[in-house]
């Protein structure tokens, strides 16, 4: 038998979710994201592919959603709904003889040892279908890696297979960025070193490219081109890494005495978050958004763990006074990153 790795994606999730608990919403546009406000300055969690068709797409501005698509009805995300929605479909993936390993609330890997994966994944997308009525892509490969990208070639609702026998004919000619785990900047330092597709960053010398990305980035880049991957799965459920709250302001922020106050008020609703999940936080950030779209983020490794509200304020606040104070503020999120789960 082969060792295969499964990754089960779930199609447009929030908004199919959405879609299930509103019938009439079957067949239109749904956006999904902050208040359900199209005019306020949050942006897209998610939108359906009928959304997904006038160009809108995911951590896009709400208003520019809004202009692209008038007609489509703009929803507040519901988190509690999508996890529930989420562990229905985690169960009955675990009910299959598979290692399950949880990624996310719309994705997990399957590890699994068989002679047809393609067998297996049809047979997983009509079980969930049948048991949840959500749709499902599957990608299947040799590893983490070529199955997460197979998946993106599956969506929506299909299945497919990359490993290293097709690695090189289906991704070797598509840029750097097409890889999970490249973005814009990184592909641009790669191009300044005359890599641009994934082929040449396979040939290409990890020292070298470490001594422009890093000694530990470079050579992983370089294993991405080569799609390289994990085959082993970890059966732990899934635990978040961390917890954060965010606030887009209906008019700019201009005085620090008030963003400080809000940071402050950030930073309660992240300690009850907190409390909630009964776990030590190790590392507390802070994200400034100014005017009209630059993000900056920091962070802050504390002295010890802990979940003391007093001590992630003070954590936040200490974070918030490496800003820049003279420009207009539009958002301010605090995170709150927990002491990492040991298997």
């Amino acid at each position: 038998m082969t060792r295969w790795v499964l990754h089960v994606d779930l199609d447009q999730f929030l908004a199919a979710v959405e879609q299930l608990r509103h019938p009439e919403l079957a067949g239109r546009p749904v956006i999904v994201g902050g208040n359900g406000d199209p005019a306020a300055r949050t942006v897209v969690a998610t939108a359906s592919y009928e959304a997904r068709e006038y160009g809108v797409h995911s951590g896009m501005p709400m208003r520019l959603a809004a202009r692209k698509c008038p007609d489509a009805v703009f929803l507040p995300a519901d988190n509690p709904a999508y996890e529930a929605a989420s562990e229905g479909v985690m169960a009955v993936l675990r009910e299959f003889p598979v290692v399950v390993e949880v990624i996310g609330w719309d994705e997990a890997f399957l590890q699994w040892d068989g002679d047809d994966p393609e067998a297996l994944a049809r047979e997983i997308q009509a079980e969930v279908r049948t048991r949840t009525r959500l749709s499902c892509a599957v990608g299947i490969g040799d590893n983490t890696l070529r199955a997460k990208m197979a998946t993106g070639f599956a969506k929506p609702g299909g299945v497919h297979r990359i490993t290293a026998h097709n690695w090189f004919a289906t991704l070797g000619d598509r840029p750097t960025e097409a890889l999970h785990g490249i973005g814009t900047k990184t592909a641009r330092k790669l191009a300044e070193l005359g890599i641009h597709t994934v082929t040449q960053l396979a040939e290409a010398s990890p020292t070298a490219v470490g001594e422009r990305l890093g000694p530990r980035m470079g050579p992983y880049y370089v294993s991405l081109g080569r799609g390289m991957g994990r085959t082993e799965m970890e059966a732990s459920p899934y635990v978040p890494r961390s917890r954060s709250r965010e606030t887009t302001f209906a008019a700019n922020l201009e005085d620090w005495a008030a963003v400080l106050a809000e940071i402050s008020a950030l930073s309660a609703r992240v300690a009850d978050d907190v409390a909630a999940e009964g776990r030590e936080v190790a590392r507390v950030g802070v994200k400034v958004r100014y005017a009209p779209f630059l993000t900056r983020t920091r962070s802050l490794t504390l002295p010890a763990p802990t979940r003391d509200p007093a001590v992630l304020e003070a954590a936040a606040l200490e974070v918030a006074g490496w800003f820049r104070q003279d420009r207009a503020v539009r958002l301010l999120g605090v995170r709150a990153e927990f002491v990492e789960v040991s298997g």
